[in-house]
């Protein structure tokens, strides 16, 4: 592929036109609890290797993969204080990704050497940080995650392409996620509506029985919804919002975010339910998928578990596997045939198309903004209905 191809969004490499275009907005990298203070991580993003520390001050920093000196892997080092030494010959590099410390040379020459640093920020349990060219745009804000409430951070990764995931349609649920007992497939789908907004797209399913949802698709790779978790009997809806990343062309990071609208005693009890059903997935869904797709189990299988068995297994996650990296690695685009159903998919394509022809041509790139009344919105789910399926896992 051209690197600059407007068509081309799913390759995001550094020299690859949507990769530029990635790396204009803030991207999380890192689950903010899985790095204690003085730890190194590595870190691949869109086909780029960083180092990522926090500092034992308790602030993260991202710098370059390797050292300036010899070039080995800057992570199999050691945090002091808000700095990183060298495990090699101990250089050692301050967050803005300059050297200051050169114990084995006679005449240190610290101050002529500097490594690449990005801008790094802690937001909502994630760790952000800014990997393109010249001053970041401020880090986007969702007030309604800080609310009081309950907040959940969750992420996984995948082998294949973030585009797989990043334009699943609304219709799928229909078929994929059905309840048990249903037929193969149902009869009743929602009518679909999508329209450009200041922030992206919002993406509007109203069904036969009233029952309608609204969420947004941000520009370049949020997704903002409303969960029901599984008809929980306290928590009702919670808002969700997700980041697909691409690791390299042909897999993928989700890291979500989630706030569940309780608080003391209530936050505590649902806290208490959700680890009880996660003690009991004693399956893995990733495996399970992939042996459905190799053609050694079949999806009814899963499909029609009941009770306990049920509860072994991350449902949705098989299913929802099965359907995204069962298009490939990277999905070829160019045998589908959209339908009047796929409107939010053919939309997403056409902005990202329109983004990315600009940035080659150097015409002025939309900006992109959140505002109050991009919200997310569900109304109750009709009880004890099989018209559809609205995935709960």
């Amino acid at each position: 592929m051209s690197t600059e191809d407007w068509t081309d969004f799913v390759h995001t490499g550094p020299e690859t036109l949507a990769g530029r275009y990635m790396r204009s907005f803030w991207q999380p990298l890192y689950r903010a609890d899985d790095l204690p203070p003085g730890r190194t991580k590595p870190i691949r993003i869109m086909s780029e290797d960083f180092t990522l520390y926090r500092g034992e001050s308790g602030v993260p920093h991202v710098v370059a993969f390797r050292c300036a000196h010899r070039g080995t892997q800057l992570s199999t080092g050691w945090v002091e204080g808000d700095e990183l030494r060298c495990f090699y010959h101990g250089w050692k590099y301050d967050g803005s990704g300059q050297c200051v410390e050169q114990p084995a040379e006679p005449e240190p020459f610290c101050q002529k050497v500097r490594i690449r640093s990005y801008p790094a920020q802690e937001y909502l349990g994630l760790i952000f940080a800014y990997l393109g060219e010249g001053e970041p745009p401020p880090l986007p804000r969702f007030p309604e995650l800080e609310e009081d409430g309950m907040r959940i951070v969750e992420t996984y990764s995948w082998p294949c392409n973030f585009f797989n995931s990043l334009d699943n349609d609304p219709i799928h649920g229909a078929f994929v996620h059905r309840r048990p007992g249903l037929p193969r497939g149902v009869f009743h789908f929602p009518q679909v509506s999508a329209e450009e907004t200041d922030w992206g797209i919002a993406e509007h399913r109203r069904w036969p029985d009233g029952e309608f949802r609204t969420s947004h698709k941000g520009i370049p790779n949020v997704h903002y919804n409303m969960r029901n978790p599984n008809g929980d009997p306290e928590s009702g809806w919670l808002d969700d919002v997700s980041w697909l990343v691409p690791t390299d062309d042909e897999h993928f990071v989700k890291f979500a975010v989630l706030l569940a609208h309780l608080t003391g005693e209530a936050a505590e009890r649902y806290l208490e339910r959700r680890e009880s059903r996660f003690a009991k997935l004693t399956l893995n869904a990733e495996e399970v998928a992939e042996e459905i797709m190799a053609g050694r189990m079949e999806m009814e299988e899963i499909n029609q578990l009941r009770g306990a068995d049920r509860a072994r297994v991350h449902v949705t996650n098989v299913q929802d596997y099965a359907t995204q990296v069962g298009q490939g690695p990277i999905a070829d685009h160019t045998i589908e045939h959209l339908g009047q159903t796929d409107a939010t998919v053919i939309l997403f394509r056409k902005i990202w198309e329109r983004e990315l022809r600009a940035l080659v041509e150097g015409k002025p790139l939309k900006q992109w903004r959140r505002t109050p009344e991009l919200r997310a919105t569900a109304s109750d789910r009709a009880s004890n209905s099989d018209l559809h399926l609205v995935a709960a896992d």
